[in-house]
């Protein structure tokens, strides 16, 4: 569009000239209605420009809304107490300006300058955007709570990613979280107590080794559940980690097996067993696996 409009004030350009029309006085002591009948509308509005008589509405930009909060300590910061006052602070005028324009916090980033000149950056995605000023708090103290420096801190920064409320709609039987926030914190408390390794979602992986999967990052989105699940036929299994495994005295009543399984035989991580299927004197059904040094129970059957 601005092509073609510039292609035609060009041709007026070009026929102007041609009748000895080279300045914009020249231009402006022509008669406008015969200006227009010979040469269209572009040229009138040519000439109300060159007479100064032109008007063009003013097209208003608002600035991008930056929320942030930054402050340089007088001195230095080697507590948790005093920095979590200032971001309290700071949550409480973010929240103010957020309210005030209808918006929610979607991201927040904590910025940390320590006396050695070197800083440390740490952004928080929030599962369910808030302005909550507890929910916001309860964030960053739990953060901070597993967090240790070797400097103190001279300047800190609190910006907030602004976003519309978040609406969503679930199917018939499809609910939401009832506080992912509260997940959320418990998650980041679990990930600074156990690691980030062993936090997260268990995946089986492709084997028939029994208990055999990995675990992922946590995410909040839900894969979509396959069509073709099988039925689940006869009692749950459930299967104890190794460091939480029962001691058994009960008399053996009666046994199935043994169920030789093996896998791997190509990798250095080959496995072989052999499982046995128990009922106790108390009418407890568990499996057991048979080792060199004895057995070792595997779980129980619900």
């Amino acid at each position: 569009m601005k092509d073609e409009r510039a292609a035609e004030i060009s041709h007026i350009f070009s026929i102007l000239h041609k009748w000895g029309v080279h300045t914009l006085g020249e231009l402006a002591a022509l008669a406008p209605d015969e200006l227009g009948a010979r040469l269209g509308p572009v040229a009138v509005r040519l000439w109300e420009q060159a007479n100064g008589r032109a008007t063009r509405l003013l097209q208003l930009v608002r600035p991008t809304e930056i929320f942030a909060e930054q402050l340089e300590f007088e001195h230095e910061i080697e507590t948790a107490e005093p920095l979590l006052f200032v971001l309290r602070r700071f949550l409480e005028q973010l929240n103010l300006r957020l309210g005030a324009l209808y918006f929610v916090a979607q991201e927040i980033t904590l910025e940390m300058t320590f006396a050695d000149k070197s800083r440390y950056e740490h952004r928080f995605h929030i599962p369910d955007p808030t302005n909550s000023l507890e929910i916001l708090f309860r964030l960053l103290q739990t953060h901070l709570d597993t967090f240790r420096a070797d400097h103190p801190i001279v300047a800190v920064g609190l910006a907030a990613q602004a976003n519309q409320p978040a609406r969503q709609q679930f199917h018939f039987f499809e609910t939401p979280l009832r506080d992912p926030g509260r997940l959320h914190e418990t998650l980041t408390r679990l990930t600074g107590l156990l690691g980030r390794e062993r936090v997260g979602t268990p995946i089986l992986e492709d084997s028939h080794r029994p208990d055999a999967f990995h675990l992922e990052a946590f995410s909040w989105e839900l894969a979509p559940a396959p069509n073709d699940l099988p039925m689940m036929i006869g009692p749950a299994f459930r299967r104890f980690r190794a460091e939480f495994l029962p001691s058994c005295d009960e008399t053996v009543m009666a046994r199935q097996g043994p169920y030789l399984a093996s896998g791997d035989w190509w990798d250095e991580k080959k496995w072989q067993r052999a499982e046995w299927d128990l009922e106790l004197a108390d009418g407890v059904v568990c499996r057991v696996q048979e080792r060199a040094g004895g057995w070792e129970v595997e779980g129980m059957y619900d």
